[in-house]
C-alpha cells in the first residue's frame, strides 16, 4: 500500500507542479538531443541581493550534462557581476563552447542571452526582435548557432528572452520567430525565457510553426512554489522531430526561474 500511495502522490506532482530533479545521469547517446534552458537572473540568488555564484549554475548544469544549452539573463563584464563574463566563465566550467548575444549594453558592460555546446558551432550571429508596439521596452534578441549533431545531421540552436513589458511586443516578437522559422535552411531548437504561458495568443502564434517539447509542462516560475510556466524547448515543426521527455529541474537556490531540459529525436 505505501508503494502504491507513493506512486500516486508522484504522478499527481508530475501534473500539477514542476517535475523533480533527476539525479545525474550520462549524456543521450544515438540520435536523442538533450537540450536545457535556464534563465540565469545573472547568477544572483534571489535569497543573496548582490551574490554573483557562477559555481552554483554551472553546478546545476554540469548535474543535468545538456548536449546544447540556452542562457537568458547572462551578464558580461558589467559591474554588478564584477566585471567577468559569465558566458565564457560558465563555458569554461561546463566544458561547453559558448556563443553570447548581446540584447542590451547595461552597466559598464553587455547583458543578454548565450547558447553553450557540447559541439562544435558556426555562424553565430544574433538578430534583434521588433518592438514596435512599446519602443522604450529593453531591446530583445535572439542569439542562433549552427552545430553538426553527433548523427551527421546539422541544426541551429537558438536562445531568447522575450519582452515582458508589453503583450502587444511579445505578439511582434513570436511573429519574427516564426518568420525565422521559415527562412532558416537548417531545423531550428529554439528555447528560452518566453514571459508568455500556453494560455496565451502569442504562445498560440508559435504553435504555427514550432513544436513544444510538452503539452503539460512543469511550472517553471517562481522557483518557490511555482505558479506558471513561461520557459520552453521547442523546435520547428518542419523538422519533423518527435519530443521524447521534458523534466524541470528543482534547483531554487540559484536563480529566480527553474531550469528545464528536454529530449528530442534528431530525425
Amino acid at each position: 500500500m505505501k508503494f502504491i500511495l507513493s506512486a500516486f502522490i508522484l504522478a499527481a506532482c508530475a501534473q500539477n507542479g514542476p517535475q523533480a530533479a533527476p539525479g545525474p545521469k550520462p549524456a543521450a547517446k544515438g540520435d536523442t538531443l538533450r537540450v536545457m534552458t535556464y534563465n540565469i537572473h545573472h547568477c544572483n540568488p534571489p535569497t543573496k541581493p548582490g551574490v554573483i555564484d557562477v559555481d552554483a549554475i554551472a553546478a546545476v548544469v554540469r548535474a543535468q550534462q545538456p548536449d546544447v544549452l540556452a542562457l537568458q539573463e547572462v551578464d558580461v563584464r558589467t559591474q554588478r557581476s564584477g566585471n567577468i563574463d559569465q558566458a565564457a566563465l560558465l563555458a569554461q566550467k561546463t566544458g561547453m563552447q559558448v556563443y553570447f548575444g548581446k540584447a542590451i549594453d547595461h552597466d559598464g558592460g553587455e547583458y543578454g542571452v548565450a547558447i553553450l555546446s557540447k559541439y562544435p558551432m558556426h555562424n553565430g550571429r544574433t538578430v534583434r526582435l521588433p518592438e514596435t508596439s512599446n519602443p522604450a521596452a529593453e531591446d530583445r534578441v535572439v542569439a542562433l548557432a549552427d552545430i553538426t549533431f553527433r548523427n551527421g545531421k546539422k541544426l541551429t540552436i537558438g536562445s531568447t528572452h522575450l519582452d515582458v513589458s508589453t503583450p502587444a511586443n511579445r505578439d511582434e516578437q513570436v511573429a519574427a520567430l516564426n518568420r525565422l522559422a521559415d527562412t532558416l535552411a537548417l531545423p531550428l531548437v529554439l528555447s528560452g525565457d518566453f514571459n508568455t504561458t500556453p494560455s496565451t495568443p502569442a504562445f498560440a502564434t508559435l504553435l504555427e510553426k514550432y513544436r513544444p517539447s510538452c503539452t503539460d509542462c512543469g511550472y517553471t516560475i517562481p522557483v518557490i512554489n511555482p505558479k506558471r510556466v513561461i520557459d520552453f524547448v521547442l523546435a520547428t515543426k518542419k523538422s519533423g522531430w518527435a519530443p521524447v521527455r521534458t523534466e524541470v529541474i528543482n534547483e531554487p537556490y540559484p536563480s529566480d526561474h527553474l531550469a528545464v531540459v528536454a529530449e528530442w529525436v534528431v530525425k
